[in-house]
Order: structure tokens, then sequence, then C-alpha cells
């Protein structure tokens, strides 16, 4: 049972469910169902797909994630950066509007899905630490920059295309003439709407006596007042047959029965998107669901996620959707609404294939202009290019970086720029870790400690010199800490022992090894002593396999100041022991 438990989470949270929970859930999911309706059409939207795509795209893979994920609060289904990612991969195999493209978005979906379990199975969730967090969050800025843009053509009801900043805005300067006048009033005051409800509305409500809860709740339902609105306004005064661009028809059904394309031609193409997508889309719901289960103290299992989305992904690829991922907005609105485990999703897919089977009537006269301003509303939440002043005061390497991934992003495509941003964050590693902090140390007056000569006032030896070296050595760096050490120990020098203090030093692999061995025959052949001291024990025990300590032109000292003890001429004049 417990090894079911660990691939079906179900199993562990739903043997404990009672009425008490069952209500939460129940009450969560409703808010959250009034949420999605919108956002789902327009996302759907943004990812170039019919709006009923995007229903479909929330209700079986939030179920099958409920049964396979290990958060209680993430809320899955499509999300606007994921969505752009989708229309960019597709569009380049496709043309929009036609039964290949939505084949295509399908075999996105199920490529992303199958690459995710398989990460999953073989325990691979730590992969999504070599994405830094500045280059991801330079990512996301500069896709909501791009989705935005993308979106004014339809506020103003126009035709536009491009997937960079420079096409979009190419293309949306040489089509002003065609501006619908109805079209612009319906999607500024919508817009402003949605910005007055999201900042403004809960306050009002509170003060007007209304519960927290439901004024939560009215406040959460502000796009469906902006849906209804403007879908009746369009109806009554006939604005469709004026230039206003509208939904129009959406089939009232249960997510259909898909079956992606397995063309090698197609599944070629789309394959290094859907790595691309996979990643982004797990690096963005693993964050918000560790978020989220921290407040609670729950546990995450990365791994165990993997196969979730990968399970939500294949779902939406049999049952007409495209690709999904944890949403940030919708997964926080759970949470604060009371969610306590999965079967908020659970409820939240059966409202929304309600809505799927009644509710879609009501939206043929639904203005396009209104789901953009939704979507602008929504994703410039993730805009925040403050992230530029923060990188730049603290760290320049990954200012350039994060500017980098922006300039990429918004100039050559949404692909190139997460494909930059992995190969940013790798080499911004890979640098990092070949240039390992190495700091020379001395002893702090009247104690054992040693510090960093530069920070501290210390004693020093011409005669010793020893050197912390804060990095565990590897191929990448072991040349470095073999120049440091040839540099300083130059001919004329009065340094006649070297102590390599490695009290940080956790792995040293085979060419570090080899890397040490040259520096102590080198060392030898100048007549000066290499020496260890704070060698780990996992490390001790593989160097202990070599010939480094057999052949070792020194001794290794179980403590820095032992080693000072014995070699610098200062100790050997006074007593500095304890």
């Amino acid at each position: 049972m417990h090894y079911l438990r660990q691939y079906l989470p179900i199993l562990d949270w739903g043997h404990r469910y009672d009425r008490n929970t069952f209500s939460n859930d129940l009450i969560a999911a409703v808010i959250v169902t009034i949420m999605l309706i919108p956002q789902s059409l327009a996302y759907a939207l943004l990812a170039g797909l019919p709006p009923e795509a995007g229903i479909y795209a929330s209700i079986a893979p939030i179920v099958l994630y409920a049964i396979f994920g290990t958060s209680r609060a993430l809320a899955v289904g499509p999300v606007a950066v994921v969505s752009l990612l989708t229309a960019s991969a597709v569009g380049q195999v496709a043309e929009t509007g036609t039964a290949g493209y939505a084949i295509a978005a399908l075999t996105l979906a199920f490529l992303s899905g199958g690459f995710l379990v398989l990460l999953g199975i073989l325990r691979l969730g730590f992969l999504a630490n070599f994405l830094s967090h500045p280059v991801i969050a330079g990512f996301i800025t500069a896709s909501g920059i791009l989705i935005a843009v993308s979106q004014l053509p339809h506020i103003l009801g126009i035709n536009a295309d491009g997937h960079t900043l420079p096409q979009m805005l190419r293309s949306f300067f040489g089509n002003l003439d065609q501006i619908n006048l109805i079209t612009v009033i319906i999607g500024v005051s919508t817009t402003a709407f949605l910005f007055w409800v999201r900042k403004n509305l809960k306050p009002v409500l509170k003060r007007m006596g209304l519960s927290l809860l439901m004024a939560d709740v009215l406040t959460k339902a502000g796009p469906v007042a902006a849906v209804v609105a403007t879908t009746v306004t369009v109806w009554i005064f006939g604005l469709a047959d004026k230039g206003v661009k509208i939904v129009g028809e959406v089939p009232q059904s249960l997510p259909p029965l898909t079956l992606p394309g397995v063309s090698p031609e197609l599944v070629g193409s789309l394959l290094v998107p859907a790595i691309l997508i996979s990643i982004i889309g797990f690096v963005e719901s693993i964050s918000v669901a560790q978020t989220l289960a921290a407040k609670k103290r729950q546990q995450i299992d990365p791994n165990q996620e993997l196969i979730g989305l990968g399970a939500a992904n294949l779902g939406a690829a049999f049952t007409g959707g495209f690709p999904v991922t944890g949403g940030f907005s919708r997964s926080v609105v759970n949470f604060d609404s009371g969610s306590e485990t999965p079967a908020a999703g659970i409820y939240t897919a059966i409202g929304l294939a309600i809505a799927a089977l009644f509710l879609t009537p009501l939206v043929y006269f639904l203005p396009k202009a209104t789901l953009a301003a939704t979507i602008i509303v929504a994703v410039l939440s993730l805009v925040d290019l403050s992230i530029l002043r923060k990188t730049w005061g603290y760290n320049r390497d990954d200012f350039l970086a994060v500017l980098a991934t922006i300039l990429l992003t918004l100039t050559m495509g949404v692909e190139v720029g997460v494909a930059s941003g992995v190969t940013i964050s790798i080499l911004l590693h890979l640098y990092k870790t070949s240039r390992p902090h190495v700091a020379e140390v001395g002893l702090v007056p009247n104690s054992q400690h040693f510090r960093n000569i530069h920070r501290h006032k210390v004693e020093t030896d011409p005669s010793v010199l020893s050197l912390r070296v804060d990095e565990s050595l590897y191929f990448i760096n072991s040349r470095f800490l073999q120049d440091l050490i040839q540099a300083r120990v130059s001919e004329g020098s009065e340094i006649k022992n070297v102590v390599l203090m490695f009290s940080a030093v956790n792995e040293v692999d085979y060419s570090a090894l080899e890397s040490l061995e040259a520096v102590n025959q080198r060392l030898k052949d100048f007549d000066v002593g290499l020496h260890l001291s704070e060698v780990k024990g996992p490390v001790m025990d593989r160097l202990k396999k070599s010939h480094l300590i057999h052949e070792l032109n020194g001794k290794v000292f179980l403590s820095q100041f032992d080693a000072w003890r014995e070699l610098s001429s200062h100790s050997q004049n006074r007593d500095i022991s304890k």
C-alpha cells in the first residue's frame, strides 16, 4: 500500500477525507470555476485555438493531476506563458484555424506529457535546479510583455501577427487604419474595469459590510461580470454587424476523445519545443506548489510532480486540449479560498464540464476584446522589470543573464528565449563553478579560528600559504586552483609550505585528483610541502584510494590550527595553544 501511495497520492489524502474537508474544497472549487471560465476561453485564444479548447484543457488534466500530483493547492490548466509557447511552436508547423493546427497542439501536449512522465520515472526532478530564478524571472517578464502586446490588436479590432516584439509592433502600426472604434471602447473600458476590480473592489465590498469570503468571491467574479456585460451589450445592439469580432459558436459538449499526430515530420518538428515547454511549465508549477505547501508545512515530491503534470498533459492530448501546467493565479485563488485537498480540482472539473454542456451558447456574442483584456490584466502581473535593478545591485553576472534572456525573448521569440534561458543558466553555473572562491586565511589572534586575510586582522607567516577552498573540486575548476598555487609559489618566494583547507570541499573528482597530484609533484620539485587540513570523511575515504595521500609532499592535519602550530615559525617561538 505504501508503494501505491507513492505513485498515487490520492490514496494518501483520500482515506482521511471527511465532510468538513469536502465543504472547504467545494467552496474553493466554486470560486476557481468562476474564475476559470473566462480565463480558459482567453488562453485558448492566446494559443491560437478555438475557445472550447481552453475548457477542454481544464477538465481531464485537473482530474489526472488530482490523482497523481502531490500538491494540495496547485490548480492545473492553461496558463499564459505555456499558451504563448504553444502558439509559437504550433504556428511554425500549421496555419491557425486549420485541423492541422489543432492536431499539432494535441501532439505538443502528448510529447510534453510523455517527456515529463519519463523524467518523473527516472527521478530527474532535480534538473529544475539548473534553471536560475533570475533567468526564469527574466523570461517570464519578457513573455508577459509579448503576451500583452499580442492582445492589443484584439483590443483595437485590427489584424496583426508576429512572434517577436519587432514583428508585432511592425504589424500593429502597419494596420492602425483598421481600428474599430466600438471595439476600442469595449476593450479599453473592460481592461480599465478589470484593473479596478483587481485593486479596489474587495476593499469597497468590505466597507459595505460584506464578509471576507463573499467579497473575495465577488472580486474573483469580476472577469465573469465583464464577460456578461460586454456579451449582452454586443447582443442587444447588434455590434457584431458593426465590426466587433466575437467568439461565435462554441460546441455544447464534454471534451471529445482525440488522438495526437504520429507522423515523424510533425513529431520531429515539435519535440524540442515540447521539451522546452515541459521545462518551463515544470519550473513554474513546482515553484508555485512549493511556495503554497510551505505555508501549511506540507511536502512536495518533485519527481511525483513530474508524473502528475505529465499525466495532466497526456490527458489534454486525448481530450481536445493543449499543453497545461500549474497556474500561479488560480493556484493562489484555490489556496486562499480554503482548498484542503486536490479534490477541489476534481470539483472544479465537474463545474467546467457543466459549463461546457450548458453555458457555451451564452458566449456566442462574447467580444474577443473582452478576452484580450482578461489576458492583459492577468499577464501584466507577471512582468517584473525590477529584477533588472535587483540583480544589478546584487550580482552583475546575474544581471547580464537576465538582460540577455529578456532581450533575446523579445527580439528572437519565446522558443529562443527559453533555450537561451536554459543555456545561460547552465553556462552561468559552469562559469561560477570554474572560478571557485579560494581565500588565503590567517589565524585570528588569541583563537584557533582562521579567516580571510583581506577581511580580518589575522596573523600570517610568509613561509606558510594557507588557502581555504570554498568549493568542491571538479574537472571544470581544478585547473583554476592549480594555476593559483603555481602563481603564488614562484621563484624567489619565501613560501615553504602550502596548506589546503578542505573544510568546504564535499567532492574531489578524478580530474581534480590528477590536478592535485600535479601540484604535489611541482611543489616537491620546488622543495615546498603540500599539506591538507580539515578534510571531510567521505573525501578522505576517496583520496586514500589514490596515490595522492601516499605520495603527498606533506601531511594531512585534523584542523587548520594543528597545521599552523606545526608549520608556522611564529608558533614555534611562542605558545599559542589554548
